[in-house]
């Protein structure tokens, strides 16, 4: 069955075969790569991303000229018959549940609320946590918003084992203002990590593009040639010392937010976050001091936490500030490697 490129409507085959698109490359397609040309085609199916393409073409599920395609980058001639079978659609999700979970309160008016983020609390549903996230907690809270028709919105997001400070929009509009403050790169947004190694200056500024690693979906790469412009200033706040050497407290400022970016910046500089599961590495064997190294050895997640968030509120104007305790789990590697952290908590402004 052919199509006309552009068609809304999804054709399915006969009894007990899979749907299928059909269409004759035309000439803006000559020479274009095959999975830029399904792009094209196939613009009005949602699940028709670049790397689903991709993944249909290397399942066998496209044919060119009546033959398998035998890779992405496959360059298309005018007039041939491209086909896809497509894969069924997912199933549909769940119904979120609002569940009553206590959640630290940083800041919060009519339109915004900033959270404390405790490590370990995932923040949207995915397999393996379909509920106990921070999403059915924020919708559970939501039920005192005065009877706001709009549902709360995460304006960014933080790892599952990364703490600190967590911005939720609760109205469209403050949606819509934060959002665009993130984009034009004016909100603020601070981290404090603990790291193994010593960074090579004071201060100083990484930037290396990040693109997702090819042999591993749930990696990041950071490299000077590939991936997406990316940078990251960062601080040495302290440092361990003696026997306890090893060990620094870095503060890092985002100018861009891919994901994983600290994880990955510091890993590329030779700084791994201590605890970081996916970017870490055992530098704890290289620490003199018994306590600190079974310290390091033993710490259950990656060593980050969003200390502060600073924006224009999008309604208002005014200056909001946020600053998150560190978590006791923070506190405790560094009073254990000799680094009390400097400052203390500071109340929202």
């Amino acid at each position: 069955m052919t199509v006309a490129a552009g068609e809304p409507e999804r054709p399915a085959g006969g009894a007990g075969t899979a749907p299928r698109r059909s269409f004759r490359a035309d000439r803006g397609d000559d020479r274009e790569r095959l999975d830029r040309v399904l792009l094209r085609h196939l613009a009005d199916l949602p699940e028709a991303s670049r790397t689903k393409v991709q993944e249909w073409i290397g399942a066998g599920l496209v044919t060119v000229g009546g033959r398998p395609a035998a890779r992405p980058a496959a360059r298309v001639a005018a007039g041939e018959t491209v086909e896809v079978v497509l894969p069924p659609p997912p199933p549909p999700k769940p119904e979120l549940v609002a569940q009553e979970i206590p959640l630290d309160v940083l800041y919060e008016d009519d339109h915004v609320l900033l959270l404390n983020k405790p490590p370990g609390l995932v923040v949207h549903p995915a397999v393996g946590h379909r509920d106990g996230t921070l999403v059915n907690a924020l919708l559970h809270r939501s039920r005192s918003w005065g009877g706001a028709a709009d549902r709360p919105g995460l304006v960014h997001r933080l790892d599952k084992d990364t703490s600190g400070v967590l911005a939720v929009a609760k109205t469209e509009a403050a949606h819509a203002g934060l959002a665009k403050a993130m984009k034009a790169r004016t909100m603020e947004k601070e981290y404090w990590a603990v790291v193994y190694g010593r960074t090579p200056v004071l201060k100083g500024r990484i930037e290396l593009k990040i693109a997702r690693d090819p042999h591993d979906r749930k990696r990041m790469t950071a490299s000077k040639a590939e991936g997406r412009e990316a940078a990251t200033l960062y601080e040495r706040l302290a440092e361990s010392e003696g026997t306890r050497q090893g060990l620094s407290l870095v503060r890092c400022t985002l100018v861009t937010g891919r994901t994983h970016q600290i994880r990955v910046h510091l890993k590329a500089t030779g700084l791994p976050i201590v605890g970081d599961p996916v970017y870490g590495s055992p530098r704890w064997k290289g620490i003199a001091d018994p306590p600190l190294q079974a310290a390091c050895r033993a710490f259950p997640r990656q060593a980050l936490h969003a200390r502060r968030l600073a924006f224009a509120h999008p309604v208002t104007g005014a200056r909001v500030e946020a600053v998150a305790p560190l978590p006791p789990d923070i506190q405790g590697l560094l009073e254990t490697a000799g680094l009390p952290a400097p400052g203390g908590r500071r109340e929202p402004g």
